[in-house]
Parts: structure tokens; C-alpha cells; sequence
């Protein structure tokens, strides 16, 4: 088959390819039998490491998906009478095609959060003072980090969160997908922006992050990972031939791979937000904290920026994009967009 050469792609870190290293991970790992269903030497290497990740106490366990692992992560911590509360941009309220409120039977109650990011009095706040016949009770918080909009949670702003949540009774949950890209960005280690910070069940990203078809959720409670091996099962996120998934965080978690990954990532979107935000009629709407960058352009210009490179229309009626950068996208990529998304903002004032 002959390769076709792409667009470079800002449109989402899905888009990206898998790491090489994962790559070469899988194919050693295609070499010979093993015990299936989790038995194998490499699953237990995996799971090794992620315990030294989080401490020895973490429980981890892998999936196939991301929506996968934020519905067996919060159905572990919910009953169908209770309610979700997360932020009002939280993928799994957006974009999940009602998945968790339909495998779960519990609401979704949104807190407004215009930079993504929900905090401990909006959580104290949707929190009723008294049990009523007519309003779902809240039994989780779920959290997400980093953002959809790109930006982070700081340890204390988690901490915060999870104490009131855990004072009336209700787990903490994290949508960990880009949690690379937040403990990158901050300088910290995956534990202390997530279960060091209360987190009671993480869902662990890979494949944003390098990884294909690999997730992972991490169980800080025992009461909530009992029986979990089952219920993944009867969910259908459990592989016969789990190694395939396993070595993906072998790999990631192996020399820091996960790190470099994540810090190249979000270099290229503070190089991408930086050059955008120079040029006249284009405005940068989000801090840039992670890997993922929002930006106001003229409307005109989107048809023909988006045969420049791959990209998502985040809000049409304001022309906003979401550019997300990853571990392939290169300086060229961010210089050649960035000089064309000038020459047509410039051709657009100019017409005006």
C-alpha cells in the first residue's frame, strides 16, 4: 500500500500515531504463549510499575477504552440514585454519548466552569443540605486532568475538592486521560497530581499519551476494587490477551517515556499559542497549560487553515478552534501553521 503523505495534525492527540517504543513493546511481547486474561509475566510487570507510580497500595487494572475506564471507574463509586458532579466541559457530561449516566443509571449534575476547572465551594455548593424525594443525592466527584480546556488542577485545588467530598460522604474520581500532560506541565509526579492529592479512583491514559487501545484505572480504595476483575468482564473491557495492553505502560512508564512524551507535547502548544497569539485579529482564549491550545481566529480563514493541518472547530458560532499538540508534532509543523494562519489573518483584515 503506498503511503500518503498527511496534513500535520492539531486536531487531537487520538490522531497521533502510537510510539514506536510502544510499538516495539507490543511485538516483543507477540512471542510465544502465555497464560491469558491478566496471568502473563508482562501484565504483572505493568502492574508493578504502576504500583510504584502511585505507592503499593494502588490497584490497578487495564481497559480498552477511555469512556470505558471513566464508566467502570465511577460505577465502582456510585449507586443509580446517586449523582455525578463534575464540570460543565467534563468530557464524560460532552462527549461521551451519555454512556455514564446509561451504564450507570445515575445523573450527571454540571458545575459552570468557564477555564474547565470546578473547585471546592462549587462542589460544597451543589451539594444539597438535605436529603429530599425529588433530587439525585451526589456520591462522586469526578475530575479531569488536565482539563478539556487545557488547563490544570494544582495539588491544594485537589485536595481541596476531595476533602469536601469525602466530609459528606462521596468519592473522588479523575479523568486522567491527559494526566501526563498535567504532571509534566507542573513538574511533579503522576501520584501528586492525582491520589497523593485524595483521588480515590484514577483513570490512567496511555493513549493520548503514545499508547493504542491501553487504558488503565487505578483503585486507591480496596472497597471500591472488590470485585472489579468481574465487573470488567461483564462490561466487556476485559482482553483475553491482556499482555498486548499491559506492555504499552510497560513501556511508557519505562524511562520516563511517559515524561518525554508529555513534556514535548506541551513545549509545541506554548510554541504554537505563542505564535498565534503575535498575530493580529487571532486571540488565545485559555491558559496554555498543557498540550491543548484555544484560539478565536476569523471565521473566513478556518476553511483554508484547515488544508494546512488538521484541526477541530471548537465553537462555531465564535470561530473557535482546539489545536492539541502530541509527542510527534514537530517546530516545523507549529512554524508552517503558525505563518500561514498570519498570511490568511492578514488577508482578512486587509479585505475587510
Amino acid at each position: 500500500m503506498q503511503e500518503t503523505k498527511s496534513l500535520p495534525n492539531f486536531a487531537s492527540d487520538n490522531w497521533a500515531p502510537a510510539h514506536p517504543d510502544v510499538m516495539d513493546a507490543v511485538v516483543r511481547a507477540n512471542n510465544g504463549p502465555v497464560p491469558a486474561y491478566g496471568g502473563d509475566p508482562y501484565t504483572q510487570e505493568a502492574e508493578a510499575l504502576i504500583k510504584r507510580e502511585f505507592g503499593a497500595t494502588a490497584q490497578p487494572f487495564f481497559v480498552f477504552t477511555g469512556t470505558g475506564a471513566n464508566v467502570l471507574s465511577i460505577e465502582s463509586c456510585i449507586r443509580p440514585y446517586e449523582a455525578i458532579l463534575c464540570s460543565d466541559t467534563a468530557h464524560i457530561y460532552t462527549s461521551e454519548w451519555g454512556a455514564v449516566e446509561r451504564m450507570t443509571g445515575s445523573r450527571i449534575l454540571p458545575i459552570h466552569a468557564p477555564d474547565g476547572k470546578i473547585t471546592a465551594d462549587g462542589v460544597a455548593a451543589a451539594i444539597p443540605h438535605q436529603d429530599g424525594h425529588a433530587g439525585a443525592r451526589p456520591g462522586v466527584v469526578s475530575l479531569t486532568q488536565a482539563t478539556e480546556y487545557g488547563t490544570i488542577y494544582k495539588p491544594e485545588e485537589v485536595s481541596a475538592i476531595a476533602h469536601v467530598a469525602h466530609e459528606h460522604g462521596m468519592y473522588v474520581h479523575m479523568d486522567g486521560a491527559r494526566i501526563a500532560n498535567a504532571a509534566a506541565s507542573l513538574d511533579l509526579s503522576l501520584r501528586d497530581v492525582s491520589t497523593g492529592c485524595g483521588v480515590d479512583v484514577l483513570s490512567f491514559g496511555g493513549t493520548k499519551n503514545g499508547a493504542f487501545c491501553a487504558e488503565a484505572i487505578v483503585f486507591m480504595n480496596d472497597h471500591l476494587a472488590r470485585d472489579f476483575t468481574l465487573r470488567r468482564k461483564q462490561a466487556m473491557q476485559m482482553a483475553s490477551k491482556l499482555r498486548y495492553m499491559s506492555v504499552q505502560f510497560t513501556a511508557l512508564l519505562t524511562n520516563d517515556l511517559w515524561l518525554r512524551n508529555a513534556r514535548h507535547a506541551n513545549a509545541m502548544a506554548r510554541r504554537l499559542s505563542d505564535g498565534l497569539a503575535s498575530i493580529p485579529g487571532i486571540t488565545v482564549t485559555q491558559k496554555v497549560e498543557a498540550n491543548e491550545v484555544f484560539v478565536i481566529v476569523p471565521e473566513r480563514v478556518i476553511a483554508p487553515l484547515s488544508q494546512a493541518a488538521s484541526l477541530h472547530v471548537w465553537n462555531e458560532a465564535t470561530s473557535e478552534l482546539r489545536l492539541v499538540c502530541s509527542f510527534q508534532t514537530s517546530e516545523d509543523h507549529v512554524d508552517g501553521f503558525v505563518a500561514r494562519a498570519a498570511s490568511l489573518a492578514r488577508d482578512a483584515g486587509h479585505s475587510r
